[in-house]
């Protein structure tokens, strides 16, 4: 008889992760000067960090025929430098060791393109903490946090996949737990991120937590794991 998969955390990345808002608003803002569109409020391009690049463009004033365009001049700020403007939470690495130690298999499972979520973890030390890193593809087609998780769970292959009830998602954003339900998964929803107020309670994350110690702690209570003793 085989043993059964670990227990499955996946993790979002801009706004569990890292905190990657100036890298990515300031990118945002050159494409909206890029456009000659008006360029969102602060509020509104904070809005951006977390969902996806394509979704959020049109729902801030960008013509739909021009979503390509604006898409295009993102990436090569972003790509010449903003990805960078970045920083790891403090206490996300020592939550990110206690879980492992605690025997969970970690993934990052982001929005944002695989093809830059790679880069940005091994550039943060954050790669060799987890398991695998997801994201979205590279091009503009529509994509979605449930697409995302997806497309982890089959990459990531039965042999580490536990299923829904020994697998939680940790994330900030409304789309992280939406996309989460849709497999049956519970989110846990960090405060630390780019949430509005009460935005992961309404879309149904089962607790919120405020630090990285307590993530800890309730993602080992929701697996079943209880608490390490501490070394």
């Amino acid at each position: 008889m085989t043993d059964s998969p670990a227990p499955l955390v996946l993790l979002d990345l801009d706004g569990t992760l890292t905190d990657s808002a100036p890298g990515i608003v300031s990118s945002v803002a050159h494409a909206f000067r890029t456009l000659g569109v008006p360029v969102p409020d602060a509020a509104a391009l904070r809005a951006f960090v977390g969902p996806p690049i394509s979704a959020s463009f049109p729902a801030h004033g960008v013509p739909p025929e021009r979503l390509g365009e604006a898409v295009a001049a993102y990436r090569a700020a972003f790509t010449a430098g903003g990805m960078y403007d970045n920083s790891v939470y403090p206490g996300v690495v020592e939550a990110l060791v206690r879980l492992r130690d605690a025997g969970c298999t970690l993934a990052v499972a982001t929005s944002k393109p695989e093809v830059y979520a790679r880069p940005i973890c091994d550039r943060f030390g954050l790669s060799d903490l987890v398991d695998g890193v997801y994201g979205a593809p590279a091009d503009s087609q529509p994509s979605s946090k449930a697409l995302v998780i997806a497309h982890a769970l089959a990459e990531l292959g039965a042999a580490r996949v536990p299923g829904p009830a020994r697998t939680v998602m940790v994330g900030d954003r409304e789309h992280d737990v939406l996309g989460a339900a849709e497999h049956g998964i519970d989110c846990i929803g960090v405060t630390w991120g780019y949430a509005s107020p009460g935005e992961l309670v309404e879309a149904g994350a089962v607790t919120l937590v405020d630090e990285p110690d307590a993530l800890v702690t309730s993602v080992l209570d929701r697996l079943g794991l209880g608490v390490p003793r501490s070394a």
